[in-house]
């Protein structure tokens, strides 16, 4: 696996080095800021269950822990060695979620999901990984799935691109075939899109 994708997307190495020096470096543990996020994000998943689930980016499984609580099945897979070993001990004692590193767009899974959820992970790749990923999630979203995009909007000179940024590519191919949006709610700090796949 390239630590240094050649496209401008950040690398593991970026990280496992955040992760190194902080074991929780944005807060996810303890921010009310993280904890109305994570209520939201929830509350705007239109079914009570899924049957299989795909998380992109879990971190230290802070949200993985409660979005299992609506999964039959989840992957959760994060670029961060360090990050992956917070969650796997967070959530142990839930044998319906499994973590795996990889390396999006990819990596992705060739499996198919009713419900992908990226949430604050767009914005560390670069336009065409973006794109890719755009491509990749369509593809592997069942008919009928939902695919739930959160995050941050305030720019960060660390990253590629911004939340805006993000959001505004996944709505570009909305409205043809095979894509929907069916929600999009703006906070003062993040922005959340929900969009399903015609069944």
């Amino acid at each position: 696996m390239p630590d240094t994708p050649p496209s401008g997307s950040l690398p593991s190495s970026y990280f496992d080095d955040v992760y190194r020096a902080n074991a929780d470096p944005w807060d996810f543990t303890t921010s009310p800021y993280e904890a109305g996020k994570y209520a939201a994000t929830l509350a705007a998943l239109p079914r009570e269950r899924y049957g299989s689930a795909f998380e992109a980016g879990c971190s230290i499984g802070v949200f993985t822990e409660r979005l299992a609580a609506r999964c039959d099945q989840l992957l959760s897979i994060d670029i961060s060695d360090v990050a992956l070993d917070q969650a796997r001990t967070r959530c142990a004692a839930l044998p319906q979620v499994r973590f795996e590193r990889r390396y999006l767009p990819g990596e992705f899974p060739a499996e198919t999901f009713d419900l992908i959820l990226l949430s604050e992970v767009g914005y560390y790749l670069a336009m065409p990984d973006l794109l890719d990923l755009r491509e990749r999630c369509i593809n592997r979203l069942a008919p009928g799935g939902h695919l739930l995009l959160v995050h941050w909007t305030p720019f960060v000179p660390d990253y590629p691109l911004t939340g805006d940024q993000v959001h505004e590519t996944f709505l570009a191919a909305a409205g043809a075939q095979p894509l929907r949006h069916l929600l999009g709610q703006q906070a003062e700090k993040y922005r959340l899109d929900l969009f399903a796949r015609a069944a």
